[in-house]
């Protein structure tokens, strides 16, 4: 949801939608989001007896200091990025690719992480993850034009059309089949799916579809920590050393009270997702 978000560029790639607009409208939705989560964590641990702070030698506001210090060059690395992108200087490929020599000479001489041998096993990881991307791209192609041709998107917009026509449940009706995507499929391939087919069905109930990419972004966030997937739950547990089953209520609750509300009130509050891409662009 926070740009620059992948989902949100690939989104207004299949959908020919302004990426600024809808990194805009997912921004929205992803402050929404973090106001919901601070509030949950926060009544949560309240309850959690065990947490003390940490202790830390010395001033805490010179060690804080030094460190903020030293982490300046790599965070002007998403100032160039965000800035070039929002004040039209750079396209979003443009931006990673200033991005990425930024970061050469940064890795070298000041953090002096990187080194030739991991900067050229780098170069050759990169290199397959782009083979694995295009090829992706072009079965989104072929799967985007397969649908288009057969006419789904009209076919399924009378399924829904069937069920009802009221503007608030075939909004719900749409939540739903996301939610269900995002639970049983992974990021792109959800992605995939619900903008081809689902945001014209969005659309012919009003709903703009810089609006929809806020709505489709929360919707598969939410999956990625939804069983039976979750790949962020499947990856927290191995990063903590604990176990998927001990994580899962304790996202439940976060699934009930944040992302749940937070997708409520964008999908039936406009307002609150095209503020400002409006703000911006008018």
């Amino acid at each position: 949801l926070i740009p620059p978000s992948g989902t949100q560029l690939v989104y207004a790639w299949l959908t020919q939608q302004s990426v600024l607009k809808c990194f805009l409208s997912a921004l929205a939705a992803g402050l929404v989001l973090t106001f919901f989560l601070l509030v949950v964590n926060f009544l949560a641990l309240r309850k959690v007896d065990d947490i003390r702070l940490v202790q830390v030698e010395g001033n805490p506001f010179s060690a804080l200091g030094k460190r903020t210090f030293n982490a300046v060059p790599a965070l002007v690395m998403p100032l160039i990025v965000l800035g070039g992108i929002y004040g039209g200087i750079m396209t979003p490929t443009e931006a990673a690719g200033v991005a990425a020599i930024y970061a050469i000479p940064i890795g070298f001489w000041i953090y002096k992480g990187l080194t030739l041998r991991v900067f050229w096993e780098t170069l050759k990881e990169s290199s397959v993850t782009i083979g694995v991307v295009m090829v992706l791209i072009f079965m989104v192609l072929i799967v985007s034009k397969y649908l288009i041709f057969e006419d789904i998107p009209r076919i399924a917009q009378e399924v829904v059309f069937s069920v009802s026509d009221e503007p608030a449940m075939v909004l719900l009706m749409i939540n739903i089949v996301m939610i269900l995507i995002g639970m049983l499929m992974d990021d792109f391939s959800g992605l995939v799916l619900s903008a081809s087919l689902l945001t014209p069905i969005a659309q012919s109930v009003g709903m703009d579809p810089v609006h929809f990419a806020a709505v489709l972004g929360v919707n598969l966030g939410m999956g990625n920590i939804t069983p039976p997937t979750a790949p962020l739950l499947f990856l927290g547990a191995r990063v903590t050393g604990t176990s998927v089953q001990s994580m899962l209520k304790p996202t439940l609750v976060f699934i009930v009270f944040a992302w749940l509300p937070t997708l409520m009130l964008i999908t039936y509050i406009p307002g609150i997702a095209m503020f400002l891409p409006n703000f911006f662009f008018g």
